[in-house]
């Protein structure tokens, strides 16, 4: 539901938050998605400017802004000057270390709370050479503006092929397969039988994961690791660790497995996750 809210001077869109959003945009919770990307050469301010001119109005969240009650989207006039931070570094601030430099940078980001009296998003712009790249970007934008499909969205807008300009459309995604390459070509009750086996293994997970939910809401406590902080966890500086592994194995078990890309990464940090605190605090 949109609210037009007309005057003699100005014409202001309202939509109302989803209830999701609103989730996200509680103290309790406020999110923020940090994305960061490196770069083959030095980036150059003015083209990420001259290019979120032109895309940024296309996508409604990262031009609306908050009402003061927290409650609606308005719709806003976006100053991208404002959003795009290019700080002067001190090369012997740097030293010999450009990828510590870039790690304390963002840990000293995630403590500082993103302005609500305009679109809640920036990006951060470090001319820092590391281990990886050249240049390092750093994308802040909260939760509540959508998921990780509206941040490719617009980043996919702002560096489109120089070859082709006008071509700013996302990559379609195949339809995923249901059943596993070697039975599609197997009669149709054998076809048949995995669907039915797939529907009930479904329900069963479903149901499980409702029970767990319930007992630890009602008397389950989770285990007591570094990984569960206090109340005011979320106000602790945040470092990020990364790996950087190839491309070409996750796809092969993507394709082996009948899953997504994202499936695969997620399944790996769980994995590492649980390896890691059962291997430390399993006998706790």
């Amino acid at each position: 539901m949109k609210v037009r809210i007309t005057n003699e001077e100005e014409v202001v869109e309202e939509q109302p938050l989803s209830p999701m959003a609103r989730v996200f945009q509680s103290p309790e919770v406020d999110y923020c998605a940090v994305t960061i990307m490196g770069f083959k050469t030095k980036f150059c301010p003015d083209v990420l400017l001259d290019a979120l001119k032109h895309n940024v109005s296309k996508h409604p969240r990262f031009s609306t802004k908050l009402s003061e009650d927290g409650a609606k989207w308005i719709e806003t006039q976006v100053n991208v000057e404002d959003h795009v931070i290019v700080p002067n570094i001190d090369p012997e601030e740097i030293g010999e270390d450009g990828q510590g430099f870039v790690d304390d940078y963002i840990s000293r980001l995630t403590t500082i709370p993103l302005d609500r009296s305009r679109p809640l998003w920036d990006m951060h712009i470090l001319n820092v050479k590391t281990s990886d790249a050249e240049a390092v970007g750093v994308i802040r934008s909260h939760h509540s503006l959508g998921d990780g499909m509206s941040l490719i969205s617009l980043m996919l807008a702002c560096t489109h092929n120089t070859l082709d300009p006008d071509n700013t459309a996302i990559p379609s995604l195949k339809r995923r397969q249901t059943v596993p390459h070697g039975l599609r070509k197997q009669g149709w009750f054998l076809r048949f039988l995995f669907t039915v086996g797939s529907t009930t293994r479904l329900i069963w997970n479903t149901f499980v994961d409702m029970l767990l939910l319930l007992a630890t809401i009602l008397f389950l406590e989770d285990t007591k690791t570094p990984l569960k902080g206090g109340a005011d966890v979320g106000r602790n500086p945040t470092r990020f660790y990364r790996r950087t592994i190839s491309l070409e194995d996750i796809k092969l078990i993507k394709n082996a497995m009948n899953m997504t890309i994202n499936d695969v990464l997620l399944g790996v940090t769980q994995a590492a996750l649980s390896r890691y605190l059962n291997r430390f605090y399993g006998k706790h």
